[in-house]
């Protein structure tokens, strides 16, 4: 009976798909996308599969219920173009991922992202809907001339006219006791905003080899892993001196928190030199821990936060030091995360892992008086 329960529950949270469908392979887009395959190919959205990410995979390892009934849930947003994706979101289907299978290696594709047809809204997490039509894609600017080997759609798809075609898999994500493990978008607080706009800025170089344009959306997706000096600018770091302390100021200015994941942990480091000799401050922890009665547990086994002291949508988060600043004196403030909590490497099995440990420089700041 309990395993019923968990095969019925995860075919409500995940939803499972009303057809199978075909995408083109990422590399036929290299034909006539080559900057944007390049950037896409060193992005997270193709090493989301459980082959390519260490911590996907190690956190995966953990779901015993799921690796028992050999059902890759997780699919439905790490490998969604999968030709059995419909076997892993159905519950008594068997169907896991494969490194031999090419369509669970195209990860994320492009394909897939570009015929979002429309988002549908649910309590738990979101699901994408996609077109049928494997001749035309969604894009956001209309080009003065269409491409010879596909429609392009650009006046027909709200989600990609406001850039907001990530919330299918961006918004939110509710476990079976309520909790909201990592979310964006879950009281739609992102539908002014745009997802497009910060994670895939406008850079150099024409997006195709037909039609030349000066720019093009990035396709390298700036987030935790990679490319987030991109993001940057919309976290500011300042200092106020007073006589016998001094505030650093982190004026998170995105429509999201500093980090989503709970398996992340931000650090504020603080230094002061004066003259040859530098004093190293208490550093500042911003994490979210998620658990069970008290205790830190894994995503589907959480019912509470335990603990939140990450910086929120909006927020400046003043960090005080109780040091009394000289005339000469240099404020060094380096803000950067681990993308796994260093507590949960071990029990992860990742403390060897070089990704999981390794200290991720966002931003620098000096202040000299």
């Amino acid at each position: 009976m309990k395993t019923l329960y968990i095969l019925l529950f995860t075919a409500l949270f995940l939803g499972a798909n009303d057809a199978v469908h075909e995408f083109a392979p990422n590399q036929e887009c290299q034909k006539c996308h080559e900057q944007i395959y390049s950037e896409y190919y060193g992005s997270m959205h193709a090493n989301a599969t459980p082959q390519k990410d260490p911590i996907h995979n190690a956190i995966w390892n953990k779901q015993v219920a799921m690796t028992k009934t050999e059902q890759y849930s997780c699919g439905k947003c790490h490998t969604p173009g999968a030709d059995n994706l419909d076997k892993m979101t159905t519950p008594g289907e068997k169907a896991m991922f494969d490194a031999q299978n090419p369509t669970h290696q195209e990860a994320i594709g492009c394909a897939y992202c570009h015929r979002i047809e429309k988002i549908e809204e649910h309590a738990q997490s979101n699901t994408n809907i996609i077109s049928k039509d494997k001749n035309s894609y969604y894009g956001s600017n209309r080009s003065s001339l269409d491409s010879p080997y596909h429609k392009i759609i650009t006046d027909e798809n709200e989600n990609f006219k406001n850039g907001n075609v990530c919330v299918g898999c961006h918004s939110h994500n509710v476990n079976k006791f309520g909790l909201n493990l990592c979310s964006s978008n879950v009281n739609s607080e992102m539908n002014s905003a745009n997802c497009v706009s910060c994670h895939m800025p406008q850079v150099e170089g024409s997006f195709s080899s037909i039609i030349e344009t000066k720019t093009h959306s990035f396709h390298g997706f700036a987030g935790a892993h990679f490319h987030s000096e991109m993001l940057s600018k919309y976290v500011n770091i300042s200092i106020l001196r007073n006589i016998d302390h001094f505030i650093v100021n982190v004026d998170n200015q995105s429509s999201h928190a500093l980090l989503l994941h709970p398996a992340r942990l931000a650090l504020l480091k603080i230094s002061v030199t004066r003259g040859e000799e530098t004093t190293e401050l208490e550093k500042e922890v911003f994490v979210r821990v998620i658990g069970k009665e008290g205790k830190p547990s894994m995503p589907w086994m959480a019912e509470e936060v335990i603990k939140d002291t990450m910086i929120q949508a909006n927020e400046k988060r003043a960090v005080r030091r109780d040091f009394k600043l000289q005339e000469g004196d240099r404020v060094d403030v380096v803000l950067g995360w681990f993308l796994v909590n260093p507590k949960a490497l071990e029990s992860l099995g990742l403390k060897d892992e070089k990704t999981a440990k390794e200290f991720k420089v966002f931003k620098k700041e000096s202040f000299t008086f």
